[in-house]
């Protein structure tokens, strides 16, 4: 990617639910390249997926679902394609698109986006009367691409398959991923469950990727 905003279609189409009812792995290499897009009263922010980490049922240590049900981790035991919204750290918020079916946990977490719409709007949201932050580290990072995009606990439950928040497809050029161990978390760190456009400015970690990384 890096040259995507010439390169994308005109024609945009809104992801249907079906693309998010199958295996967890699957979907999060096929998000890479689609655009996340939220609607708000202040504008458009949108940006392309540039980086995803899968996490996958209870058996996963570092899944939300490794306790069971609870009322926090509802959303993953719900319908696929919802947006599932969670304060990290009493600190950020993380948005997930909940992934294969009812009673199945399972979730993509959108780790940076490449901005494509809405970059004053997104620069004004990170930068708080700070300093400008450079395009490129808009949405580097998954509390950071919150930030920018307006994304809070009031979008947790979203459908993701309507607006006001969506992820789309808008025919952006994509080429090689890679994969390779999932980062910010304490547990878990040996499932290679994180993939990323190899090279991209806004990706948000920088590690070796795992040949075979999806098994």
């Amino acid at each position: 990617m890096g040259r995507s905003r010439a390169g994308a279609s005109t024609r945009r189409r809104v992801l249907p639910r079906g693309f998010y009812e199958r295996d967890t792995l699957s979907v999060t290499a096929d998000l890479i390249g689609k655009v996340l897009v939220h609607r708000t009263p202040e504008g458009v922010t949108a940006g392309a997926i540039v980086e995803a980490e899968a996490y996958i049922g209870e058996s996963d240590p570092a899944c939300h679902a490794a306790p069971g049900p609870t009322a926090r981790n509802e959303p993953l035991y719900g319908p696929p394609g919802v947006a599932y919204v969670y304060l990290n750290y009493g600190m950020h918020y993380l948005v997930n698109a909940v992934t294969e079916g009812r009673g199945h946990p399972a979730a993509v977490l959108i780790r940076a986006l490449e901005p494509l719409e809405g970059l004053d709007l997104m620069a004004g949201r990170r930068a708080g009367g700070r300093r400008a932050i450079e395009a490129p580290s808009l949405c580097r990072g998954p509390g950071n691409l919150t930030r920018a995009l307006g994304i809070s606990l009031a979008q947790n439950r979203l459908p993701l398959t309507a607006p006001p928040l969506s992820i789309e497809d808008w025919g952006m050029p994509v080429g090689d991923v890679v994969w390779g161990p999932r980062i910010g978390i304490r547990v878990g760190t040996d499932r290679p469950w994180r993939c990323w456009v190899p090279g991209h400015s806004s990706v948000s970690g920088r590690r070796v990727p795992i040949d075979g990384g999806r098994t």
